[in-house]
């Protein structure tokens, strides 16, 4: 069987992070599924994306993950093919793309490891932070590919940046909690993926390693702690 998009970054997230132990676009839901899920998920569902959305559900110590992408969203991934190249057309749907793969992956590994309040607030917030940080990794990764012998470059870090964090708008969003999550998951995964960013290979995937099996209070006591740190 053909590799896809999907699997390829699955298979990225395994090798960085651990076996999941399941094919992930088993998953896929459509969008009459979604639509069932997302009223049961109540009213603050309904200001989530539309383009993509994951579900997760705990029964009989069994966790249930639905992955949902629009139509409109692999419309966008079919005709301007990351694999191809990354470019303003494709970026924004790639992040999607990207983060609903992360979420279900490390929600597995979590449950995996025992951990079983999937519907607390810190819960979700663990896994926004982590999803957008292993999201930049990925799309630096994207334009490392193109580059060939060339480095990535600071305008192209800063083109990441700000797709990826300078235009989320977390005022957009009414319900508090919501707002609150990702202003603060957002501003977070900023900081810490600037110091990813003076890290060499090595150290960075060590430092991702350790940083992926915190607590959320310990991912942001960490992030903290590097913001404070004196500059050399």
């Amino acid at each position: 069987m053909s590799a896809t998009l999907f699997s390829d970054i699955q298979r990225l997230f395994e090798r960085t992070y651990a076996q999941v132990g399941i094919n992930l676009e088993d998953c896929l839901i459509d969008r009459q599924r979604c639509g069932q899920l997302s009223r049961a998920a109540g009213a603050a569902a309904r200001e989530l994306s539309e383009l993509a959305r994951t579900f997760l559900r705990k029964s009989d110590d069994r966790l249930h993950i639905g992955i949902y992408y629009s139509r409109w969203l692999i419309e966008q991934l079919e005709r301007n093919d990351p694999r191809k190249g990354l470019n303003d057309a494709n970026i924004r749907s790639l992040i999607s793309f990207v983060e609903e793969i992360n979420h279900a992956l490390h929600a597995a590994l979590q449950f995996q490891r025992g951990v079983r309040e999937i519907a607390s607030e810190d819960y979700a917030r663990n896994l926004e932070l982590q999803a957008q940080v292993d999201t930049y990794l990925v799309l630096l990764l994207f334009v490392a590919f193109f580059r060939k012998t060339q480095k990535v470059s600071r305008t192209d870090r800063r083109w990441l940046r700000f797709h990826l964090f300078a235009r989320q708008d977390a005022h957009a969003y009414a319900d508090p909690n919501l707002r609150g999550r990702y202003m603060e998951t957002t501003e977070l995964a900023a900081r810490y993926t600037l110091f990813l960013d003076a890290l060499n290979g090595a150290r960075r995937v060590d430092e991702i390693r350790i940083f992926h099996a915190l607590e959320y209070a310990e991912k942001r006591q960490r992030i903290l702690a590097l913001m404070d740190a004196p500059k050399k």
